[in-house]
């Protein structure tokens, strides 16, 4: 069997390719390399994997391919693709936003439309819920994004649930909650955090350290994600969260002793977009995925700043 993934030279992607190529799929793989962030970062996921028998590669944008040449064969659609980043969300960029986050998506699920795929997993995110004091964050709570960012997100969940309801196409949205690990882009915190630490640089720390995140380690993110093609439902939403909710005061504490040493900190101001706490109620991903997130957040940490030894430059 076929399946595609989109967005598969990027952080969780490359980890998706590996899992499903271990599992005995053919892996279809397209990603354009966004400016976002270096090439050579991607490459090196790809690298990984580019030469197995099962892996096709497609380098270009999702919207100048032909759709149903792209689709022939697929079981199984795993749309990560997307332009990321809430702070950079904003003004004239948000026309990449709906070109990569909201065109794109569309584009997929009309082609899905009558090609006998038997599911389409669309990776969105806990930006979707805003800045809400309602936790946990439940699948049927409002959703009050308060970035760009997360009304494209929110605005491609739309769309999935109308491909479903409208003409059948087998959708499953994911809210992934702040994905940290080996591999993980360097425009997001721990990457950021850790590279600049392990050059004895500052690091940059927005607003006053009491914001909480429900960090979710990559490995556990694939496991749902793969959970979610296989199950039966359709039309759904489910919250892919790490279960519990940290500081990222006690974070920095937990990178200070996993590094041995001290971090040097350069306190800036709050950034539009970003909200001060999430976390995800995960009661519906536990029935219904079997989705049980195994790796704690200190482990987690250990093995990205072995990753970040490892690659830095």
């Amino acid at each position: 069997m076929v399946s595609l993934i989109t967005g598969v030279a990027g952080f969780v992607g490359s980890h998706l390719a590996e899992r499903l190529l271990g599992e005995g799929h053919r892996v279809r793989g397209v990603d354009m390399f966004l400016g976002n962030y270096p090439r050579r970062y991607k490459e090196r996921n790809l690298s990984r994997f580019n030469a197995h028998p099962s892996f096709e590669f497609i380098e270009s944008d999702l919207l100048r391919l032909d759709p149903a040449g792209l689709l022939r064969d697929v079981y199984y659609v795993f749309h990560l693709a997307a332009q990321p980043g809430v702070r950079a969300s904003w003004g004239q960029e948000f026309s990449q936003y709906t070109h990569h986050n909201i065109l794109v998506t569309q584009a997929l699920l009309e082609a899905s439309k009558g090609s006998g795929i038997k599911k389409f997993v669309y990776a969105s995110s806990s930006s979707v819920y805003g800045d809400t004091q309602d936790l946990p964050m439940r699948e049927t709570g409002m959703t009050r994004p308060v970035s760009p960012y997360g009304v494209s997100k929110l605005a491609a969940e739309q769309l999935c649930y109308l491909y479903w309801k409208e003409f059948a196409v087998p959708t499953v949205s994911l809210r992934y909650f702040t994905v940290y690990g080996p591999r993980q882009r360097p425009d997001m915190f721990f990457h950021i955090l850790m590279r600049a630490h392990h050059r004895g640089e500052a690091i940059p720390l927005y607003d006053d350290g009491g914001q909480s995140r429900d960090f979710t380690f990559c490995a556990d993110i694939v496991e749902g994600t793969f959970a979610a093609a296989l199950y039966p439902g359709s039309g759904e939403v489910f919250n892919l969260g790490g279960g519990s909710r940290t500081t990222i005061t006690e974070a920095l504490a937990m990178v200070e002793e996993i590094s041995g040493k001290k971090l040097k900190l350069n306190r800036l101001e709050r950034q539009k977009g970003d909200v001060r706490h999430t976390a995800a109620e995960i009661a519906a991903a536990r029935s219904k995925l079997a989705f049980n997130p195994r790796v704690k957040l200190f482990d987690g940490l250990v093995q990205e700043w072995d990753w970040i030894r490892q690659i830095a430059e």
